[in-house]
């Protein structure tokens, strides 16, 4: 099934620190922008959303530009906040955004906010109240939503489904497009002793609109997908062997500890290397070295 970005696009998360390398990149097909990090002004009901103009010179240049939000707790027992839904579409409308995204997952709870994306219990009751926010969602923001899987670190005890037939169902009560994280599926599979390609070959991969490539690190005997590391060599032959037969939107995730440009650029190649497909070329590749 075609989906809202082209099948063999690459990308980036466009991040204020690196928006000077972005800005030099040719070929680069789409970028990320996180909807928490776009100010906006005006009455709640209808915010006026600030495009910082680095970003809006992507947009204009023909880059599509997707927001990807982190609050808007999709997860959570109460309904989806409106205000927050209304700035979705705002941040949609202004960045002429294809599709919009945000997680499977829970950020608050009777007031309180948890800082962190936390894992929804894979119940049928949790299962209702994720399709009624998701539903309410799309009806709001005009544009396709995309869902993501996250890198949990626990599991609830009383789950009753594995996470592909959770993702499933989701998928086709509400037809909402997956955002598929390949590195949380990694991080998830090899904490919990399972084969992260069989869990990816799992999930409906008919639905992707597009997929995120992160890095992360050891610690405690745990895999942490810490988005401020280098991309693991297991990460990228699960995205080689993952694309052979699924030819999707790969996007490169970077949040913190950025490494000098090169090196940067160089995650990109790794990316467009594993997937076959023609690399991200950068004007800025021949001004650096």
């Amino acid at each position: 099934m075609t989906g809202p970005l082209p099948e063999f696009a690459l990308g980036i998360g466009w991040r204020p620190p690196i928006c000077g390398l972005i800005a030099q990149l040719d070929g680069l097909d789409f970028c990320e922008v996180v909807v928490e990090s776009l100010p906006v002004t005006g009455a709640p009901a209808a915010p006026t959303v600030v495009v910082p103009r680095e970003l809006a010179a992507l947009r204009d240049s023909g880059t599509l530009v997707v927001p990807h939000g982190v609050s808007l707790s999709l997860g959570g027992a109460e309904p989806v906040d409106r205000g927050r839904v209304e700035r979705l579409a705002r941040c949609a409308e202004t960045l002429a955004a294809p599709l919009v995204s945000e997680h499977i997952a829970f950020v608050r709870a009777g007031g309180l906010e948890a800082g962190h994306l936390l894992p929804v219990p894979r119940t049928a009751e949790a299962l209702a109240v994720l399709v009624a926010n998701i539903t309410r969602t799309q009806d709001g923001i005009g544009v396709p939503l995309a869902v993501e899987n996250i890198a949990a670190l626990f599991e609830w005890p009383d789950n009753e489904m594995t996470e592909s037939e959770f993702l499933t169902e989701i998928v086709e009560r509400t037809g909402v497009y997956l955002l598929l994280d390949i590195a949380n599926v990694y991080a998830n599979a090899r904490n919990r002793g399972r084969d992260p390609l069989a869990e990816l070959r799992r999930l409906p991969t008919e639905r992707i609109a597009y997929c995120h490539i992160a890095g992360g690190a050891e610690s405690e005997g745990r895999y942490h997908d810490t988005h401020r590391h280098p991309i693991p060599a297991q990460v990228l032959e699960l995205v080689a062997e993952f694309v052979r037969d699924h030819p999707v939107p790969l996007m490169l995730e970077r949040d913190g500890d950025y490494p000098p440009d090169d090196e940067l650029l160089d995650e990109l190649d790794a990316i467009s290397n594993a997937a076959a497909r023609a690399p991200i070329t950068a004007t800025a590749r021949a001004v650096l070295r």
